[in-house]
């Protein structure tokens, strides 16, 4: 046996012994069921209300999501100058509304004398709204409004900013004010304000995976020491793909349900994808189209 392979043998054998030592020492732990994510069938979040049916973050989209039947809204939320929590995702007006700006920059009450449905195009490519002037919404209006919905919050101000910083603890002081703790979902792009979040929240509210809790999962999930890792998150909102890295496959998928955190998928528009993710075992399908999700959901479920 000539050196090198010695040298191999010897390092697998380390490897191996690690592995075994680490799989007696560090047990799977499943994370802790939440109320907001306690569902007996998989689930349909409208993005943003259903974005290619009504325009974005309105009123008029979230309710014409609700009377499809949605078992919920997925969100983003930003800080205005006055501090008031609106529900909106760009950091600037001019892609939805009729007017410009950054929201960082404007009241309230400047931004709701926007039209906010202004450059919203249907499917058949008519703009419905530009005559028709709707409203910003609050987050207080959302959650006040419907109190029986599963409201899945994204932060989008960024930590490093003023807004960003005052987030966190204005977005707890108001979920707690309104008692909504059971039934909302806060996620964020950035892992610093998820985490930041909770140490107001303490585990009371439903959190979903940033950016960083992903890319460990997956790479746990990829290695053999997938035993090692202990989640700190409630659920898993990810695209089908990242990059060249699938992340829609059965057994990630499974891994992640083993450790009781279910996986929901954006944004998912078009059928055959979405019975693709349901039948690989996804817990919630996040759509444009709610409209077709619906239908597919109580199609699958009438059979």
């Amino acid at each position: 046996m000539g050196k090198k392979t010695k040298i191999a043998l010897a390092i697998a054998a380390a490897s191996a012994a690690a592995w075994a030592g680490s799989k007696a020492i560090s047990k799977p732990q499943q994370r802790e069921g939440k109320q907001a994510l306690q569902f007996e069938r998989p689930i349909i979040l409208a993005h943003r209300g259903g974005a290619l049916l009504a325009p974005e973050h309105t009123m008029v989209a979230f309710e014409k999501a609700a009377q499809l039947g949605v078992d919920g809204f997925e969100i983003d939320i930003r800080l205005t100058k006055d501090e008031e929590i609106i529900v909106f995702h760009d950091e600037t007006v001019e892609r939805t509304t009729d007017g410009y700006g950054l929201i960082a920059d404007m009241t309230l009450a400047e931004i709701n004398a926007l039209n906010h449905g202004y450059q919203f195009e249907d499917l058949e490519g008519n703009f419905l709204y530009r005559e028709d002037k709707l409203d910003v919404v609050t987050l207080r209006e959302l959650l006040e409004t419907y109190p029986n919905m599963l409201i899945n919050i994204d932060i989008k101000d960024a930590p490093d900013t003023y807004e960003g910083s005052l987030m966190p603890s204005k977005l707890w002081r108001l979920i707690e004010e309104l008692q909504a703790e059971h039934r909302v979902v806060v996620t964020s792009f950035y892992g610093e304000q998820i985490d930041r979040f909770n140490l107001y929240a303490q585990n009371q509210v439903a959190l979903g995976a940033g950016e960083s809790d992903v890319r460990k999962a997956f790479a746990s999930f990829s290695s053999q020491f997938g035993h090692l890792y202990h989640p700190k998150v409630d659920v898993f909102q990810i695209p089908p793909k990242s990059g060249v890295i699938a992340l829609d496959s059965p057994k990630f998928i499974q891994f992640l349900n083993n450790l009781n955190i279910p996986v929901h998928y954006w944004t998912i528009n078009d059928i055959d994808t979405m019975k693709k993710l349901l039948h690989n075992g996804a817990k919630g399908i996040i759509t444009d189209r709610p409209d077709i999700a619906v239908e597919l959901l109580q199609a699958q479920e009438s059979k």
